[in-house]
């Protein structure tokens, strides 16, 4: 079934080609744009640049564009270090997963020390061909564990702020009606679904929640048809984890709580908070370890958690004056109790069912 599968899972026996490509276009754009990069699908040999003092050389494989919610977090990030003068960046975007090993094996022949990417749909090509590079340090996106010797994985463990806007959700809503609109009910998805589910049930114990799957990572027109469904069934705040969730709830004049980013600039008075992602935590440790010769393949994961700053909740900018104060204070006492490991928000990969 498919809420047991993770994401490497459900694209291996789903439509692998299509749905890893729109995977990581989750809420973001799909069109690409001009860019600084090297692109090795489309040059026949990228040529690692000269490293200058103690930079290292950094390479990136994405199968989007780096305008994309989910890896303009890891561009951004990479970006920061280069700006630091702590390496040298290039990176490939919108590589097909047909030619994302031949992508990476380019760059890891070209001298690159750091390689970065998304393995969701290629697993078992990453795992194979990462050994045969002992001198390269691999990070990349996965839902499996880390191998031996050098392959480490990360994902976007962004449950804790999510049961934050929780909190706001269950305490802005009035007619204690919850509309959540998510792609698939895949581990990566639910748990942040299912975090920000037991965040609304702290404030309103009775809240009701209307959880929908689109069946896709991109369909901005049918997330916004399920949204309106949810609406017209009594939700006065919706949950957007896709795009078009909050143009719905902008039509209707209610609110909206987004993820990964924040989208409040675009969405000034219906994104009331955003469950935000950051990878400079995972970037920074990565570089750190291959500068000193101590990278392993470990779990990355834990480093989106908000005790490494990996993650966060947004300021409430526009509604700053608009959600109650003593709301907002339950809000910051449970996120000073994350921040101290007094309080944990649990990880739930099942997935979330309507309650209405």
């Amino acid at each position: 079934m498919v809420h047991n599968f993770n994401r490497r899972q459900f694209l291996i026996y789903g439509s692998a080609g299509l749905a890893t490509s729109l995977l990581l276009k989750a809420c973001g754009n799909s069109a690409p744009t001009d860019s600084a990069a090297t692109d090795p699908a489309a040059t026949s040999s990228p040529t690692a640049p000269p490293a200058t003092g103690n930079r290292i050389k950094v390479a990136a494989v994405y199968t989007v564009p780096t305008e994309q919610q989910w890896v303009s977090r890891i561009h951004k990030a990479v970006n920061a270090a280069k700006d630091r003068g702590e390496v040298e960046y290039v990176w490939s975007e919108s590589v097909s997963n047909t030619d994302y090993e031949r992508v990476m094996r380019q760059y890891a022949e070209a001298g690159h020390q750091l390689i970065i990417g998304e393995c969701f749909a290629v697993e078992k090509a990453c795992r194979t061909f990462a050994p045969e590079y002992p001198n390269v340090a691999f990070l990349v996106g996965s839902s499996g564990k880390p191998a031996e010797p050098n392959l480490a994985v990360f994902d976007n463990y962004i449950h804790e702020p999510s049961y934050l806007t929780g909190m706001i959700a269950g305490g802005m809503t009035k007619s204690k009606v919850i509309g959540m609109v998510g792609g698939y009910p895949i581990p990566e998805v639910n748990r942040l679904m299912n975090a920000f589910m037991a965040g609304a049930q702290e404030i309103t114990p009775d809240v009701k929640f209307l959880v929908t799957f689109i069946g896709s990572w991109f369909d901005p027109p049918k997330a916004k048809e399920a949204a309106f469904a949810q609406i017209d069934a009594g939700a006065d705040i919706l949950y957007a984890e896709r795009f078009g969730v909050a143009d719905a709830a902008k039509e209707r004049q209610i609110l909206a709580i987004g993820n990964v980013i924040d989208t409040q600039k675009d969405y000034p008075e219906t994104v009331v908070a955003s469950a935000l992602w950051h990878m400079e935590p995972t970037i920074d440790r990565a570089v750190a370890a291959v500068k000193s010769g101590s990278f392993t393949p470990e779990d990355y994961g834990q480093y989106s958690y908000m005790k490494h700053k990996g993650s966060s909740l947004s300021d409430l900018g526009t509604f700053k004056d608009r959600v109650p104060q003593d709301l907002q204070a339950l809000v910051q006492e449970r996120q000073e109790q994350i921040l101290a490991g007094s309080f944990t928000v649990k990880v739930d990969d099942n997935e979330p069912k309507s309650t209405v």
